[in-house]
């Protein structure tokens, strides 16, 4: 007996170190359903470390003699199992099904059951989720009964006719010898018995194997077109009695791969258009749901994806059998980690002594599947670079082929590092060779080693945001103010992909690499790189399930127009009068054509075949209006259209429910999209309202997702933004059949109302459907985000010695926002403050002045009562006949603007500057202004992979004629993708404009940032005598440091002493007075005219001393003047104000 056993848990969460006892001993448990993944419930800590508990009580009959077991088919990690008090188990992978023998353990009557897991940080590299996220179920079966995964099913095709190999694993516990009917019934896809194949079988004491085979002609086969599924049912009979059953669906189809003409299904020639797919499901997080994974995959499936990739770990049961049945190939793997760790407390510390029984659990479970293919032993594994690691790959490869022994699927691993000899000696032990992001190599390596069949095993990782465009088009940007990543195409990683079209046609004009897999089809919560928000933006669909325009991209290199003609016409349409719009049109036709109110902007071909600019691409002043795209096939017909038309503020709400009528089942799921029109009717593209979602009756709402990587409010709850004119409501089934009542209201909205009719349906045994999300109440519940804000200049956009300056006004759309506070920038093309204009603000107009030559955008942004700018708008401008502008090391110097590099370098993230080289690299820095007091210390963020490298700071050209000031090392535990800084105390002060150089000796890759120093105020600086504004007087002698003999009537002025309002309360004097006593008179002139005088007593002494004096009353901006009178004797060395 096989029973779901998701029923009547219950949850409890504590800190870590918290004894076991404590989860015996307390009464505050919650109770909630399974799958679960208690980490999602709180979206501004996704990571929250802890130990949880699950506990559930249930009753048992007499056991006799049969074998009760719990299958855990995913819990996250570090799980420990106790039966009534007693540990009895132990498992550490949180990816890897697991089952638990209770036999010995349990008691007739009732018996409790607890499984606590722990997470802790440093943990997984994306978002893991935390609980027991996958199915449970309790298996009671006799002392003779069949092994949990323990039927293999393999076909093997000889011309016509093709042999089903059923090899089962039967196990006898009597401590007898038993005879036993062994029966396979097989189902044709129809669904009709179509053999049965009986054997009596004598089974000894324990463990062992029955092999059979069964002949067919000419079945029907499974490929990705047809994905024909048959059904073994076994069942174990004593006598005329059937005491254990167990079914397997499985597919008749052969894969072969060629290293010269990649991979063949069934003998078709099939280029592998793949993406890589982590487990987590958006506002579900990990928690499982079939019907959120069938969304996931027909999405992909219409892109044109044929295959996934589950990375990097073991895949779901549901995912498994939605890919044999919708006829996705699918690249199951195991492992990103082996005996190396990547971070703290990941699975690398429990490798070596459990990788076996993870092993031996994800192949057993898998490899009856059709779908799967490639068996994926390791990704970006450290550990090929060290002698273990080629041990290691032989360890899993001949486990994998141990358990797979028909070999159903082929052995692969996905390196990034496949320049190295020991990357490619551990490659050459499995089947297929993966690269991870290296193109670059396939030619070679093809040359190289021509028996290896290649392919992309992860690729792309582009980045973009849905709905927000950053322009120009030719302008490539890792980071923006807004924490968005744009979606024209124009946003990339340094290790990924130039872009679309390039790593589409890298893999497109390769024959003998049989395909790759994108990273990734969907984005996913973690890894949100380049930024420290919360979802990472590499997805051609948001975490939503909203597709991006990138996903319109692949689906027009990925499917046939002649199937399935399509159209894309990017962006949408409302900018600032005048703006210069980057219109992008992506199709699978061979020509397009752009129409702008009516008229003809040109037609042009796109070579899908051969070409390597696979849109078609222009570029118009804004003016409201419609765009209208229109594909043609070769004869000139029209196969398909897009338009985008201007629009105004939201008017009316609008519902759009994924289906029709939700199945009464409690596992059912309705997926509803909320977006907003205007006036006329159309959809407003760029609207942040805020929504308020009630559902009642016979649904539950359990999820709301915006897809916004920068928006942390709760997955959990009832009110959510939209982001980009988008908010999608996860609602699921209740058990009963009945309306489900959905309403949802905004500020100044029109509620929009919607019912769905729940009908009636088979509810599967030992599930659990009450949880639903709570209602959230929020201080900004009421408030009207705004959703454009309007730029006009009413100047020049070309800034020059005549005309150095212009006045540009924003207007706010809606009028009535209520988030008002808008911000003006000046940005460069690399994404950081521009040091060639000064802008004035007043109100919400922006005037600016120009300082140096350079181009820039005017940037008026509005963060919404958040914390991250959401709303931005942008005009383009430039600067020319001014000179060069210094820049200031008081804010970041970003790296990018660096005047030299002695090695190749490019754009990194927040405005710093990549270097792939490992050896000596030195970035020049010219015309840093320092100012008149200087600086003393200096701040250089990097990120590296090394936790310590050594490290140069000069002052001026390295490499030609500059001074070392600092000769050490750069330390910082490595943090991926985090800038982490050090501080260095120069040996001097660094005044006026000079060029600082920055020397690194990495191993590996890094990205620096770029530098900044303290701003120390000269009023409050330790000022040398020297270091005066003014001198005059009868005598003195000016020294390095000091100025010597001080006589009659001199004054020392140093102008620009800003004390601030509060002002010092005295003054520190190092000198030397060879006399009794000289006087100094201390006089401060304020920039109003006041003055203020103090006076100084400096006794003799021997040599220079330090003296400490009151001074009252100093405050605001001025000059100090220290005056000699006759008779004066003295030398002055430095002063400091405290």
């Amino acid at each position: 007996m096989k029973q779901l056993f998701n029923n009547q848990w219950f949850f409890h969460k504590e800190a870590l170190g918290t004894p076991v006892q404590t989860f015996f001993d307390t009464d505050d448990w919650q109770a909630v359903d399974i799958p679960h993944d208690w980490m999602i419930y709180d979206s501004e800590d996704l990571y929250a470390q802890g130990i949880s508990c699950y506990k559930k009580t249930f009753t048992v009959d007499d056991v006799g003699t049969d074998r009760l077991s719990l299958l855990f088919e995913g819990v996250y990690m570090n799980n420990t199992v106790y039966l009534n008090g007693e540990k009895i188990f132990y498992w550490p992978y949180g990816y890897s099904q697991f089952e638990v023998d209770l036999t010995a353990h349990i008691k007739s009557g009732k018996n409790t059951v607890y499984i606590t897991n722990v997470y802790e940080l440093p943990n997984s590299r994306w978002y893991p989720g935390a609980g027991i996220y996958r199915n449970v179920w309790l298996f009671r079966r006799p002392a003779v009964h069949l092994t949990t995964d323990g039927i293999y099913v393999a076909t093997q095709r000889q011309g016509n006719e093709w042999t089903l190999s059923i090899d089962t694993e039967l196990q006898n516990d009597c401590g007898t010898d038993v005879m036993m009917t062994l029966r396979h019934t097989i189902h044709a896809p129809s669904g009709d018995e179509i053999c049965c194949r009986t054997e009596t079988v004598t089974l000894k004491t324990g463990l062992q194997i029955d092999r059979q085979t069964v002949t067919f002609q000419n079945p029907l086969l499974w490929d990705i077109k047809e994905p024909n599924l048959y059904c073994v049912k076994t069942e174990l009979l004593s006598g005329d009695t059937i005491i254990d059953t167990d079914s397997n669906c499985f597919g008749f189809r052969t894969i072969r791969f060629d290293s010269r003409e990649g991979f063949f299904l069934n003998d078709a020639h099939v280029i592998i258009n793949g993406s890589c797919e982590h487990h987590t499901l958006g506002a579900l997080g990990a928690a499982i749901n079939r019907e959120a994974v069938r969304r996931q995959l027909c999405t992909m499936k219409k892109m044109g994806v044929n295959a996934i990739r589950s990375a990097h770990n073991m895949p779901a049961v549901e995912l498994l059998e939605l890919c044999d049945e919708m006829g996705l190939l699918l690249f199951t793997e195991s492992f990103d980690m082996w005996e190396r760790c990547k971070t703290d407390y990941d699975y690398g510390n429990y490798f070596s002594k459990w990788w076996k029984k993870d092993v031996t659990s994800w192949v057993r479970q898998n490899r009856n599947h059709p779908s799967v293919f490639i068996w994926g032993i390791g990704n970006e594994i450290h550990d090929v670079n060290y002698e273990r690691g080629l041990t290691v790959t032989r360890m899993l490869r001949d486990a994998v082929r141990e358990l797979d022994y028909h070999s159903n699927a082929v052995i692969a691993m996905g390196s990034n590092i496949m320049g190295s000899t020991g990357a490619q000696q551990c490659t050459a032990e499995v089947d297929l060779a993966g690269y991870n992001y290296l193109e670059r190599l396939y030619d070679e390596h093809h040359a190289k080693y021509p028996d290896w069949c290649i392919f992309g095993s992860e690729t792309a990782s582009t980045l973009q945001s849905r709905g927000i465009y950053h322009f120009p088009l030719s302008n490539r940007l890792l980071t923006y103010e807004d924490g968005q990543c744009s979606s024209l195409g124009n946003c990339t990683t340094n290790w990924g992909a130039k872009d679309t079209d390039t790593v589409i046609c890298a893999h497109r004009d390769r024959e003998y690499c049989f395909g790759q897999f994108i990273w990734s089809g969907w984005d996913y919560i973690g890894e949100p790189t380049p930024y420290f928000s919360k979802n990472s933006f590499f997805g051609q669909v948001d975490t939503a399930g909203f597709p991006k325009d990138s996903y319109f991209h692949y689906m027009a290199e990925w499917t046939d127009y002649r199937v399935a003609p399509m159209i894309h016409l990017l962006p949408f349409w409302d900018f600032n009068p005048q703006q210069l719009i980057d219109i992008r049109i992506f199709s699978n036709a061979p020509k397009v054509e752009l129409f702008f109110n009516g008229t003809s902007q040109g037609v042009k071909e796109i070579d899908h075949a051969h070409g390597t600019h696979l849109s078609a691409d222009w570029q118009l002043p804004y003016q409201a209006g419609t765009l209208r795209a229109v594909a043609y096939d070769e004869n000139e017909r029209i196969i398909a259209t897009d338009e985008q038309r201007s629009f105004g503020d939201a008017e009316t709400i609008v519902l759009k429910p994924d289906r029709k009528t939700l199945l009464a089942n409690g596992e059912d799921l309705l997926f509803l999209e909320i977006n907003t029109v205007d006036k006329d009717g159309i959809f407003v593209a760029n609207d942040r309202s805020r929504m308020h979602v009630s559902v009642t009756g016979a649904g539950r709402l359990i999820g709301l997702d915006n897809g916004d990587s920068t928006d942390f409010e709760q997955y959990k709850g009832t009110r959510r933004k939209l982001f980009s004119g988008r908010l999608l409501a996860i609602i699921a089934a209740k058990t009963e059949a009945g309306t489900v009542h959905i309403e949802v209201t905004s500020p100044s909205l029109k509620t929009a109302i919607l019912d769905i009719p729940a009908v009636n349906a088979p509810v599967r045994s030992g599930i659990s459907c009450f949880m639903e999300n709570q209602e959230t109440y929020l201080e900004k519940a009421d408030e009207i985000p705004v959703r454009k804000i309007e730029l006009i200049n009413h100047g020049a956009s070309h800034l020059n010695e005549t005309e150095q300056s212009t006045r540009v006004t924003a207007t706010i759309f809606p009028a009535n926002a209520t988030c008002r506070d808008i911000a003006f920038q000046a940005i460069t093309s690399e994404g950081v403050e521009s040091n060639c204009v000064r802008i004035e603000v007043e109100e919400n107009t922006a005037i600016v002045h120009a300082l140096g030559d350079g181009a820039f955008r005017l940037c008026c942004s509005c963060k919404n009562g958040g914390e991250v700018s959401e709303i931005l708008s942008e005009l383009e401008f430039d600067v020319t006949g001014l000179g060069e502008a210094t820049l200031d090391p008081y804010k970041m110097v970003n790296g990018i603007h660096n005047s030299h590099c002695t090695n190749e370098a490019k754009l990194s993230f927040q405005g710093g500057v990549y270097i792939t080289s490992e050896e000596r690299t030195r970035f020049l820095f010219e015309n840093v202004d320092f100012g008149e007091y200087g600086a003393t210390d200096i701040h250089i963020p990097i990120f590296s992979f090394e936790d310590e490298l050594p490290i140069e700071i000069w002052l001026g050209d390295s490499e030609n004629g500059g001074t070392c000031l600092v000769k050490d090392f750069y330390r910082a535990k490595s943090w991926y993708n985090h800038y982490q800084e050090n501080v260095y105390e120069l040996p001097q002060r660094i005044k006026g404009i000079q060029a600082i150089s920055i020397v690194v000796y990495p191993t590996i890759k890094l990205s620096l940032q770029g530098f900044y120093c303290t701003r120390q105020e000269k009023a409050y600086g330790k000022l040398f005598a020297t270091e005066n504004n003014s001198i005059t007087g009868d005598s003195f002698t000016v020294g390095e440091q000091a100025i010597t003999d001080i006589g009659n009537n001199v004054t020392i002025e140093f102008e620009h002493m800003d004390f601030g309002e509060k002002g010092p309360d005295k003054i520190i004097i190092c000198g030397h007075s060879p006399i009794p006593i000289n006087t100094i008179h201390i006089r401060f002139i304020r920039e109003d005219g006041l003055e203020i005088r103090h006076m100084a007593e400096f006794p003799q002494s021997a040599d220079y001393q330090e003296l400490t004096f009151p001074i009252p009353d100093f405050s605001g901006n001025g000059k100090i003047n220290f005056i000699f009178m006759p008779g004066s004797r003295f030398d002055f060395q430095w002063f400091q104000f405290t």
